[in-house]
């Protein structure tokens, strides 16, 4: 029997989280989790380790943590806490594969820090490809360790291209739901609550997975992703709306043939894929009815009423640190709107100013994507304020 493959789980109490537990939990002859890491919900992460007994735990945030090494006494666990706690459980010892599923910028440094120590890193954590991709993907270094994408666009891609010659890709096909307000005109977004932002129509995600959904910054994001994963241009990433969310993504090689994994729209799906790869793991889920489903719709998107697109598409062309700018932008600006202190139609409004207000420099390494995060949240921070005063930015 092969010796269970040792797992960190960085945001074990998000959605990618508990979905990966619950792959392993389906599977535990084929994994051991070592650490287990959260942003702050003590309560959650004390469950999970009470029933998982990692050898690990982190809080990202500090004070939480003492909370939870206070609870924990009674176990032979440690805790630890901030970013360093963060990277220790990415690098900890006997920890095969990271699946790094923390929300935002607090994951560049620990995937960094894994591949750096010739560790696999299942990323869902698409902000680390985002602000520092060129940094991370480094075909230069042959003794990192490798980035399998969790996401179920780049998953479904890795898959199709398994075995496929690298020179032979024309275009990627990036599917996307079009999120809740895929149908309604511009107007009607002036008017958008918070409920019907959150009311995903096919997938069950995170707050604010689902709130740059609804914005479709979130393809924006996965546009840039592709670009470092899969060594393309931009201009040959497209995205494609499709709305029951079945086609995951497709690539068209260059013979003209096109290549699309198909699945229902279920994250253990590729979480358990990127986990194992490349064994492929059963599952007990519904299988896919194609009967049930009988039609499949592909729309262009309209970067009009989602201008989120339009703004990733720029980032990632002007390059060096603005895509750090585009990320750390949104982040506040859809926090916000989670708060409720911004419209909707703020979040873009937003990020736009932060941008024009940046000038980029080369990605030198991983600080300078730091230092560009730092200044766009704060700048994002002061542009929420004065929209909430003038309504105008």
């Amino acid at each position: 029997m092969d010796t269970p493959k040792g797992l960190a789980v960085l945001g074990s109490t998000g959605s990618v989280g508990v979905n990966t537990l619950d792959v392993v939990a389906a599977h535990p002859e084929k994994f051991v989790v070592l650490a287990l890491a959260a942003h702050s919900n003590v309560d959650a992460l004390e469950e999970q380790v009470r029933r998982l007994h990692p050898c690990l735990a982190v809080l990202f945030d500090e004070d939480k943590a003492a909370v939870l090494r206070h609870r924990l006494r009674d176990l032979d666990v440690e805790v630890d806490a901030g970013l360093e706690g963060l990277c220790r459980a990415a690098t900890y010892q006997g920890v095969q594969m990271v699946m790094s599923a923390v929300v935002g910028s607090i994951g560049l440094l620990p995937t960094i820090r894994a591949v750096q120590a010739g560790i696999d890193v299942a990323l869902a954590n698409k902000e680390t490809l985002v602000m520092a991709g060129e940094l991370v993907m480094r075909l230069d270094q042959p003794t990192w360790g490798r980035i399998i994408p969790v996401d179920s666009e780049h998953n479904a891609i890795f898959q199709v291209l398994e075995g496929q010659q690298a020179t032979a890709l024309r275009r990627i096909l990036l599917t996307a739901s079009g999120g809740p307000f895929r149908e309604w005109s511009r107007e009607a977004m002036q008017h958008v609550s918070l409920e019907q932002a959150l009311q995903h129509p096919n997938w069950k995600m995170g707050r604010k997975i689902t709130i740059d959904s609804a914005t479709m910054m979130n393809k924006g994001l996965e546009v840039i992703e592709a670009h470092h994963l899969f060594r393309v241009p931009l201009d040959h990433v497209q995205i494609v709306v499709h709305p029951q969310s079945i086609i995951h993504s497709m690539v068209e090689l260059h013979d003209g043939s096109v290549l699309a994994q198909l699945g229902i729209p279920d994250m253990r799906i590729p979480i358990a894929y990127a986990l194992a790869y490349p064994e492929r793991l059963p599952n007990r889920l519904p299988a896919l009815d194609l009967f049930a489903v009988q039609a499949l719709e592909f729309y262009p998107p309209d970067p009009e009423r989602f201008p989120c697109i339009r703004l990733a598409y720029t980032a990632a062309k002007t390059g060096g640190t603005m895509p750090a700018v585009l990320n750390a932008a949104n982040e506040i600006a859809v926090q916000a709107f989670l708060d409720r202190a911004l419209p909707f139609l703020g979040i873009p409004t937003v990020i736009e100013a932060t941008m024009g207000q940046h000038t980029a420099v080369p990605l030198a390494d991983a600080s300078v994507a730091l230092q560009a995060d730092h200044w766009a949240r704060e700048y994002a921070q002061a542009a929420v304020k004065e929209f909430a005063v003038s309504k105008t930015i």
